[in-house]
């Protein structure tokens, strides 16, 4: 686990995944860290049980049932706080 990565890197590392797997690997930039993978089209319902699988093995998290949410899991931005937060014991 690399509970020592800056923001940023969490950040790109999500990114580089999302892209590369829901994206084709074209990144034109236009994927803001706030954008919704659901409402942009980004990621659909089984895409998010692709990043789920992803997070829990890169991050070596344990992600529940109750914390397939929007909140946790919507954007760049919200997984990356949601993986500092499991990181960090408050998830």
């Amino acid at each position: 686990m690399n509970s020592t990565a800056s923001p940023q890197s969490l950040e790109q590392e999500v990114r580089r995944f999302v892209v590369e797997n829901f994206l084709f690997g074209e990144d034109d930039g236009s994927l803001q860290l706030e954008d919704s993978f659901l409402d942009s089209g980004v990621i659909d319902s089984t895409g998010v049980l692709e990043l789920v699988t992803f997070l829990e093995q890169q991050y070596e998290i344990k992600i529940d049932d109750t914390e397939l949410v929007p909140d946790n899991l919507d954007s760049i931005s919200r997984v990356s706080s949601f993986i500092r937060r499991k990181q960090n014991g408050h998830g």
